[in-house]
C-alpha cells in the first residue's frame, strides 16, 4: 500500500458507463496545479477553497474537450486534508477518459482502490473505523444500515473504543512503572481499582460483542426463509409480502424447484426473502437437491418463516415436521428465530390456532394465521418480522458493531483482559499482567488504526472503489 503523499492522484469518483455528469477528483500537492494548466476560465491557483468555477478542459492541441465545473478544495479543509479538486464533466465515458488521460499526461497518478480514503486516514482525517464507515454508507441499502453506517463514521464507535483503551492506558502506565523499580518491591498501580476497572471494561466489551449478531445483519440484510410441506402457499406468501408475482405459483406439488431470493425493506430494515422447496420425501433427483437447499437455507438463516396448510395440516403433522425440520436442519441456535404461519384461513375460517400450540415446540407469540392468497394479515406479519429482528427500534443510544475486523479485535481484547483478571486474583507478577494488558491494548488499537500494518491497509481499503 503506497503511503507517499506527495505525489498527486486521479480517479473517476462516479460510477463507470454513461449519465447526466461524471465527477473526476483529484487530490495532492499539485491538483490545484494540474488541473489549471488545462481549465479554461478562472485562475484555479488564486481562487479560495470551497469554490465552484464554470470553464473549459482543453488538452494541449487547445482542443475543448468539455465545458465543466472545477470545485476547489484547499488543504486541509478537504476530504484527504490535502488540496483537492473535483471536476464535473458531462457523462460520456470518452470526455471521462480524455480528461483522466489529460490529468495523467499533466504529472498525476491514477489512484488505486479506497487510496483518497487511505489519504483521509494517514492525514488524520478520519480514524480506521471510520475510514470502514465510508464503504459500509456507500454500500447501506436500507434506512437502518444508512444510519448505523453514519452513526460510526461520525465516530461513535471511534469514541467508545478510544474511551476504553485510555482507561487501559493509564493502568498500563502504572504498572510499567512498576517494573522499572522492580527491585524496590513497590506498587504504584492499585490491584483492587485494576481489576474493578478490567471488570468494567469487559462489561462493555462484552455488549459491544453480543451486538455484533444485530449490527450484521442489518448490514447485510436479515436472511429469512420461507419453508414448509409443498403446495403450503411458500410461494404465494413469498408474492403477497413483496406484491407483486415473482414466484410461480402452481396446485400441482414440488414446483418450487431451486431457491428464490428477493429483497423486502420494512421500516428501514432490509430482509433477504428466500422462497425455497418443500420439505417431504423427494419425488426425483432435481427435487431432491432443491431439498437439500432448503435444508442448507434454514441452517444459515437468521429467521425461518415456516407456512402450514390449516386445511390439510393437523396439529399433530404440524409438531411432526418442525421436529424433523428442527432436527435435520440444526436450526435451534440463538441466532435464530421461527415465526409459524397457518395459511389458508379463507379456506377454513374455523380453524382454532391455540389447538396448534405446544410447550417448548410452537410458542403463543409465534404463530400467525394468515391467508396469503388474499393478504389477510400480511401487514401483521410484516411488523413481527420487523421485531424479530429489531426489538428495540430506536438506535441512537445504542453502539453497534458491524464489521468482522472489529468483532474479531473487541473478541480477542476480551481474551487478553480475562488473562489480566486470571492475573490479578492468582498474584501473578506484574510483567505478565503488562503483557496481557499489551495485547488488549493492541487488540483495540487495531479498531481505530492507532495501530496498524501495511497488510492490514491494503485488505480495508483493497476493497473500496477506485474513486474512494
Amino acid at each position: 500500500m503506497i503511503q507517499d503523499l506527495k505525489d498527486t492522484i486521479v480517479a473517476l469518483s462516479t460510477p463507470p458507463g454513461q449519465g447526466a455528469i461524471g465527477v473526476i477528483r483529484l487530490s495532492g500537492p499539485e491538483a490545484i496545479k494540474i488541473v489549471d494548466e488545462v481549465f479554461f476560465g478562472k485562475n484555479l491557483q488564486k481562487v479560495d477553497g470551497h469554490t465552484v468555477h464554470y470553464g473549459k478542459i482543453k488538452d494541449e492541441t487547445d482542443k475543448i474537450i468539455d465545458e465543466c465545473v472545477a470545485t476547489v478544495f484547499r488543504a486541509p479543509r478537504s476530504y484527504t486534508k490535502e488540496d483537492v479538486v473535483e471536476i464535473s464533466c458531462h457523462g460520456s465515458s470518452y470526455i471521462l477518459d480524455q480528461v483522466i488521460q489529460l490529468m495523467l499526461r499533466q504529472g498525476a497518478r491514477q489512484a488505486k482502490r479506497g487510496e483518497f480514503t487511505l489519504r483521509s486516514f494517514l492525514n488524520g482525517q478520519l480514524d480506521l473505523s471510520q475510514a470502514e464507515a465510508v464503504a459500509d454508507l456507500i454500500a447501506s441499502d436500507s434506512a437502518t444500515s444508512h444510519d448505523l453506517a453514519m452513526k460510526q463514521m461520525r465516530g461513535g464507535f471511534s469514541d467508545k473504543i478510544k474511551e476504553l483503551r485510555q482507561e487501559l492506558i493509564d493502568f498500563a502506565a502504572l504498572i510499567e512503572l512498576e517494573l522499572d523499580f522492580g527491585e524496590e518491591d513497590v506498587e504504584f498501580a492499585d490491584r483492587g481499582k485494576l481489576e474493578n476497572l478490567v471488570a468494567e471494561i469487559q462489561a462493555v466489551i462484552r455488549k459491544l460483542i453480543d451486538s455484533f449478531q444485530l449490527g450484521n445483519v442489518i448490514k447485510n440484510g436479515v436472511a429469512t426463509v420461507i419453508a414448509g410441506r409443498p403446495n403450503a402457499g411458500k410461494s404465494t406468501l413469498l408474492n403477497s409480502l413483496l406484491n407483486e408475482e415473482r414466484a410461480i405459483v402452481s396446485e400441482v406439488a414440488g414446483t418450487t424447484r431451486d431457491t428464490i431470493e428477493e429483497g423486502l425493506n420494512i421500516n428501514g430494515v432490509q430482509f433477504r426473502l428466500i422462497d425455497t422447496a418443500g420439505i417431504r420425501q423427494a419425488q426425483d433427483q432435481i427435487e431432491k437437491i432443491g431439498v437439500e437447499r432448503t435444508m442448507q437455507q434454514i441452517s444459515l438463516s437468521t429467521l425461518v418463516i415456516y407456512v402450514y396448510d390449516v386445511t390439510t395440516s393437523k396439529p399433530q403433522d404440524l409438531w411432526d415436521d418442525v421436529d424433523r425440520f428442527l432436527d435435520a436442519s440444526k436450526v435451534i441456535t440463538a441466532e435464530s428465530k421461527q415465526i409459524f404461519v397457518a395459511n389458508k384461513m379463507d379456506l377454513n375460517p374455523y380453524t382454532r390456532p391455540e389447538d396448534y400450540y405446544k410447550e417448548g415446540l410452537i410458542a403463543y407469540d409465534n404463530l400467525i394465521t394468515i391467508s396469503a392468497k388474499n393478504a389477510m394479515n400480511i401487514e401483521y406479519l410484516k411488523e413481527r418480522l420487523y421485531k424479530a429482528v429489531l426489538e428495540t427500534p430506536d438506535l441512537n443510544d445504542q453502539t453497534i458493531v458491524t464489521n468482522n475486523r472489529h468483532y474479531d479485535a473487541l473478541y480477542k481484547a476480551q481474551e487478553s483482559l480475562d488473562r489480566v483478571l486470571t492475573g490479578l486474583t492468582s498474584g501473578i507478577t506484574g510483567d505478565f499482567i503488562a503483557m496481557d494488558i499489551r495485547q488488549a491494548l493492541q487488540h483495540l488499537g487495531e479498531i481505530t488504526g492507532e495501530i496498524y500494518t501495511d497488510d492490514l491497509l491494503d485488505s480495508i481499503f483493497g476493497r473500496f472503489c477506485i474513486g474512494k
